[in-house]
């Protein structure tokens, strides 16, 4: 073993001491490792990893009310979601607040539920919502073919996923989830169409609209409690083959079986269309009308 030596020779003592380890007591060890532990939770819940819990039964069978799931806060920073996820985020002012739990009232409660938020195992608030992604941007969405949804043209097979879904003789209503049946809606830029996997209690974009994408909070990509239902959340086969948006076929417009209606509309237009080719003026272009 090398040691240094001062200039006469001798060991130098502070040397030797600051060469050995020292020591904090247990008393002393333990909360600052405790607060380490809690900056580091912090951190991640912040960035990168967050647990939620489940509130309502909207996504049943797939999530069970007490399931806890974690949330990948990162993956949307790199690239749009995607259909078939199951994604937690920020209702929109449409979007019914859901109940939430009475605040504690004691200062021990309080406390308690100020560290759950910080390392995100508390409950969620009444805007967080957690549903699965059915339409990206552009997508043309509406139900039912034969009671089911159908995306860019294409019926989705739900079997999988959805536990039990609402009745399909109910007419729609745009301001309640209560119908399987829904009018086409085309996904604007920027926004996502979500859907509960429990249809028939879970209010979702069928009646309060799609969700913009800034506000979602991430991926849920695993129940992680109870431990009893471990388990992946991956994505339903039947969303791989789908069409991309541009693609996808216009619905067919109904058409009025009034043949006195179709006089009345036919012959101005035509008409109008006459004097302005005979005038020289170039055609106005039709303009094309998206259904609500």
């Amino acid at each position: 073993m090398v040691q240094m030596l001062d200039e006469d020779g001798t060991v130098d003592p502070w040397r030797r001491r600051s060469r050995r380890r020292r020591q904090l007591p247990l008393w002393q060890e333990l909360p600052l490792l405790l607060v380490v532990a809690f900056c580091l939770a912090v951190l991640i819940r912040t960035f990168l990893l967050q647990a939620f819990f489940i509130p309502s039964g909207s996504m049943e069978n797939t999530l069970l009310i007490g399931d806890r799931v974690l949330v990948n806060k990162v993956v949307y920073d790199v690239r749009e979601p995607a259909r078939g996820e199951v994604v937690v985020f920020r209702g929109t002012d449409r979007w019914v607040a859901q109940e939430a739990p009475a605040p504690p009232t004691n200062f021990v409660g309080r406390v308690g539920r100020t560290l759950g938020d910080l390392v995100g195992i508390s409950r969620p608030g009444e805007k967080d919502f957690i549903k699965r992604v059915i339409g990206v941007p552009g997508d043309r969405i509406w139900c039912c073919d034969q009671g089911r949804v159908v995306v860019n043209g294409v019926p989705l097979d739900e079997q999988s996923y959805v536990s039990e879904d609402s009745p399909d003789d109910l007419p729609p209503n745009a301001r309640e989830c209560r119908s399987r049946q829904f009018t086409e809606v085309v996904v604007p830029p920027g926004q996502i169409f979500v859907m509960g996997d429990h249809r028939l209690v879970s209010q979702d974009a069928r009646c309060q609209g799609p969700v913009p994408v800034s506000n979602v909070v991430g991926r849920a990509f695993m129940i992680v409690w109870p431990s009893q239902r471990w388990a992946t959340l991956p994505v339903p086969q039947t969303f791989t083959d789908l069409p991309q948006p541009d693609a996808a076929p216009a619905r067919p417009v109904p058409v009025d079986p009034d043949p006195a209606g179709g006089v009345v509309l036919v012959i101005p237009v035509t008409a109008a269309l006459s004097v302005l080719a005979r005038s020289g003026r170039p055609r106005l272009a039709r303009q094309r009308r998206l259904l609500p």
